[in-house]
């Protein structure tokens, strides 16, 4: 069997995910399930060979984002995210940065702890990141000058008489807390039960890769990667064992075709 790019399979990853070449991909963004959360259509799947098979097919300088949270049984989290951090780390990744996906529509719960309201986003690197365009943000206080030495902001006229003056710039590089409105357009995910944002993908995906990279999501789901690939002009490559999401993820990415296609006149 042939693994080519642009294209969404239909099995169980860890199988599939052994016909790809050693260091192929450049990039990978998923969102697997976790502990008992999600009722994946009664799927189950290996973690640890599964994590193996991605540092083997994951290019030198690549990236895995691996989104994924915890359940709470009897009282106590599950920590099962920490130890697959750990685990990606004896297998040879980096962990590169830990990162938090805030919601800022969390389903409210009633219990004797406060709303869960996160999930992490490990980033995960083959060696030192190749690729890192880093998400910029407009800064509150634009062109403000600030004397360094008292440390306080002075007008424009007091500052041309001060040695130590900086203007802040108009953008300043993204935290390492991004916050989304979970959820999609209504009907656009079907069933599936927790698809992850758009933004949350396309961010990562400028931020870890460069046009005509390839990306991987062995988790495909609705087929929110995939989608957002062909978007931002990367190459993807899908993995889905259910298939009920691996027709919703065939249709929304089929749609975007044809809308480019449209666009061009074809």
């Amino acid at each position: 069997m042939k693994i080519e790019p642009n294209n969404i399979y239909l099995g169980d990853c860890l199988e599939l995910m052994k016909y790809i070449k050693d260091e192929y991909i450049d990039l990978t963004v998923t969102s697997p399930p976790y502990d008992n959360l999600r009722t994946y259509n009664g799927y189950s799947w290996d973690f640890e060979n599964i994590a193996k098979e991605l540092f083997r097919i994951t290019k030198q300088g690549g990236v895995v984002v691996w989104v994924v949270g915890d359940q709470t049984i009897k009282g106590s989290e599950t920590g099962t995210s920490f130890r697959q951090a750990l685990y990606f780390k004896e297998c040879g990744f980096n962990l590169h940065d830990t990162m938090i996906y805030a919601k800022n529509n969390p389903i409210p719960l009633t219990h004797n702890r406060y709303e869960q309201q996160f999930e992490y986003m490990f980033i995960l690197s083959k060696g030192k990141p190749k690729t890192f365009n880093p998400i910029m943000i407009k800064c509150k206080t634009s062109g403000a000058y600030t004397n360094r030495r008292k440390t306080g902001r002075v007008k424009e006229a007091a500052a041309r008489n001060r040695d130590e003056i900086t203007i802040t710039k108009s953008e300043k590089q993204k935290g390492n807390i991004w916050s989304y409105i979970t959820g999609s357009k209504k009907g656009e995910t079907g069933n599936h039960p927790a698809p992850f944002p758009e933004a949350l993908v396309k961010d990562h995906i400028i931020s870890w890769s460069s046009e005509n990279d390839t990306v991987l999501d062995p988790f495909m789901g609705s087929g929110t990667t995939g989608k957002a690939c062909k978007l931002l002009n990367r190459k993807f490559i899908g993995i889905e064992i259910s298939e009920e999401y691996f027709e919703l993820a065939k249709k929304r990415i089929e749609s975007v075709t044809a809308v480019q296609m449209e666009l061009k006149g074809v």
